[in-house]
C-alpha cells in the first residue's frame, strides 16, 4: 500500500529534511484539505506525524488529527505518531478514531509501556524504527542510540510487535531513493510486517522496493515526493494493489 505522509507542525502541513527543525517547508495551512486530496487520489491509509509532539515528548497537534479524522471517510485508515509516550495518549488517539498508534521513543525507552500497550491494543500498535547509519535514533531523531536497527527489530519481534515502520533518516526528505540494503536486512531478519519510509522520489523507487520480493514489506510511506510532484500517487497505487478487503497493519 502507498501511504501519504502528513507531517504536522504548529497546525500546518510541513516537511523536514532528515528530521531537522531548521529545514521546515510549509506545504499547506489546511491539513484536512490535504488529507482529502490524497484520499480522493486513491489513498486508503494516511500517515500523520505530530512533529511538535516528537520534539517536545507529548502531543501538540491532537486537535488537528481529530479534524483530519472528521474530514475523511471512516473507511480510510489513519496511523499517528509523534510524542506518544503514555497509556493515556494512546487511549485518547484511539478514542478519536485513529486506527493505528505509532510508538517510537516511548517503545525504545520503556519496554513495560510497550508491552502493556501490546497486551491491550495489539492490533493497533505500530513501532517506528528510525535509523541513522544503521543505528536507532530517538527523541525526534535527535539522539542516536547504541543499538542497530536489525537488533532492535529482532527485539521488538520477541516482544510481540506485529508491525514496524522502518525509516532511514538520512534519506528522509532527500528524494535520493530508499535504503534498499538495510530494508532487505531487516525484512530478512524478522517475521513481522514492515512499512518502508524515507527517500522515495519516483515510481522507479517503488518498483525497486517491490522487486526485492520481500513479502513482509506491506507498505511504503511517501511525503515530499507527493508534495513536490515527482511521484503521482494514483499511478503508484495502480502499480501496486487495490485496497484489500480487511486491512492489516
Amino acid at each position: 500500500m502507498i501511504i501519504p505522509a502528513i507531517d504536522l507542525m504548529r497546525g500546518k502541513c510541513v516537511r523536514l529534511v532528515q528530521g531537522r527543525k531548521d529545514s521546515v517547508v510549509v506545504y499547506s495551512d489546511d491539513p484536512p484539505a490535504m488529507a482529502e486530496k490524497w484520499v480522493q487520489a486513491g489513498a486508503w491509509r494516511l500517515h500523520l506525524i505530530d512533529l511538535d509532539g516528537a520534539f517536545m515528548g507529548n502531543p501538540q497537534n491532537m486537535g488537528m488529527v481529530q479534524k483530519i479524522r472528521r474530514a475523511i471517510p471512516a473507511s480510510v485508515e489513519i496511523e499517528v505518531g509523534g510524542g506518544i509516550r503514555t497509556k493515556t495518549v494512546v487511549t485518547d488517539y484511539l478514542n478519536i478514531g485513529v486506527n493505528y498508534v505509532i510508538l517510537g521513543t516511548g517503545a525504545f525507552e520503556d519496554k513495560d509501556f510497550l508491552q502493556g500497550e501490546l497486551r491491550e491494543h495489539e492490533s493497533a500498535i505500530i513501532v517506528g524504527l528510525d535509523a541513522r547509519n544503521g543505528l536507532v535514533a530517538s527523541h525526534g531523531w535527535t539522539v542516536t542510540e547504541e543499538i542497530t536497527a536489525v537488533s532492535f527489530a529482532q527485539e521488538l519481534q520477541r516482544m510481540g510487535v506485529k508491525t514496524i515502520i522502518y525509516t532511514d533518516i538520512l534519506r528522509d526528505g532527500m528524494l535520493t531513493g530508499p535504503n534498499l540494503t538495510t530494508l532487505r536486512d531487516i525484512a530478512q531478519s524478522v517475521d513481522m510486517n514492515i512499512i518502508a519510509s524515507g527517500g522515495i522520489h519516483t515510481l522507479e523507487d517503488i518498483l525497486k522496493i517491490k522487486s526485492l520480493g520481500l513479502p513482509r514489506v506491506t507498505g511504503i510511506i511517501t511525503g515530499k515526493a507527493l508534495y513536490e510532484g515527482t511521484l503521482n500517487i494514483g499511478e503508484a497505487i495502480r502499480l501496486l494493489n487495490d485496497k484489500p478487503e480487511n486491512s492489516q497493519a
